[in-house]
């Protein structure tokens, strides 16, 4: 199959003038990034694909504004942000990730357009989450979805949200305060975006004990490496014998990079660029950036590499790599990327310490 460039998925998703297009054209892509993985940089890789699936996400929400006016709902009467959380707001999407996703409009500024904007918008929301399952995106578990009014608020209302998780650090806030560090715009007003991840960042450098609440949270998952090196692999179920590379090994190292952008105050999406951002202002030193770099690489090929199913036209999977894919050189591999993480917990557990001593 001939290479399609980035530009030339660019114009195939514009032109599509339904799902059943869309769909069509993500399924080509599916098969052919798939193909792709082995014989790229995982890094690279991996931003092309989620630059693919921004370009299918922001399609599809300008195809639910079609539909909704078609069908007798209107015009957005306000400004609004189409925002991915979790890996997608990372820029670190699968090929088959769920929808984690919300939605952000401006302040009405009178009851009639505040009623307006709420009808609207749900509608939209609704309208777009559709559109996604047709594309094989099913919803996120969860519940961190546009359809869930939790997560389609104006700005005003996000703000309300954002410091009541800040001024109340318990598990479930800190939890959901952890999803919002990681959104994301790709469509719509990007400043009702940078708005609110200014404010959290502000915060947290201005209330340093904010990190410790965080570092439970962050330090929640383990690296999946036993006390002399060998690979924890599942014990049970149809995938006995494998490694939780989502949870084993991926998270650990996102979360963990996440916070340290947090208390350096690097405003980054991408655990890549978030890195390459704790390197460049001198938080951390070229050699350990460059080792998580390298852990982070192997995290997104083996993350990839994992099984996946179609489960009612949805792409889904365990996140786990079954005990027939362990061969010699993804063992080395994995074990390589698990020694990282588990000096990256140490760093950042240390990290946070310091900076709680200081005030």
């Amino acid at each position: 199959m001939e290479r399609l460039s980035l530009e030339m998925i660019r114009i195939e998703i514009q032109k599509a003038g339904d799902d059943k297009q869309l769909r069509r054209i993500r399924d080509q892509l599916h098969e052919e990034f798939e193909g792709r993985l082995l014989l790229s940089n995982s890094i690279e890789w991996n931003r092309e694909l989620n630059q693919v699936h921004d370009l299918l996400i922001g399609k599809a929400v300008g195809l639910a504004q079609v539909n909704v006016r078609r069908d007798g709902g209107g015009e957005p009467p306000l400004p609004f942000a189409f925002v991915l959380f979790g890996s997608g707001g990372r820029g670190e999407q699968t090929l088959w990730s769920d929808q984690d996703n919300g939605l952000i409009y401006a302040n009405p500024d009178n009851s009639v357009v505040e009623e307006q904007a709420r009808n609207y918008f749900q509608l939209l929301a609704e309208a777009v989450s559709e559109l996604l399952m047709h594309l094989g995106y099913p919803p996120c578990t969860g519940g961190v979805i546009c359809t869930n009014e939790k997560w389609r608020k104006p700005l005003n209302g996000y703000r309300s949200m954002l410091y009541e998780w800040m001024q109340d650090p318990h598990w479930e806030h800190i939890r959901y305060l952890l999803i919002l560090a990681d959104m994301r715009i790709v469509y719509g007003e990007k400043s009702l975006v940078t708005q609110l991840l200014e404010e959290f960042y502000d915060y947290v450098l201005k209330h340093p004990i904010m990190l410790e609440y965080m570092l439970h949270n962050t330090l929640h998952h383990k690296i999946s490496l036993g006390l002399f090196g060998q690979l924890i692999k599942e014990r049970y179920g149809e995938d006995a014998g494998g490694v939780d590379i989502k949870y084993g090994a991926y998270i650990p190292i996102v979360s963990g990079i996440r916070l340290l952008a947090a208390q350096a105050g690097v405003m980054a999406s991408s655990t890549e660029e978030r890195i390459l951002g704790l390197m460049r202002v001198g938080f951390v030193e070229e050699e350990i950036a460059h080792d998580w770099l390298e852990a982070l690489s192997i995290a997104l090929k083996l993350r990839s590499l994992t099984p996946f199913q179609l489960e009612e036209g949805h792409y889904t999977t365990r996140g786990k790599l079954s005990a027939d894919g362990l061969t010699k050189e993804r063992i080395s591999e994995l074990k390589l990327c698990l020694r990282i993480g588990n000096d990256l917990q140490k760093y950042v557990k240390k990290s946070v310490h310091k900076e709680i001593e200081k005030g």
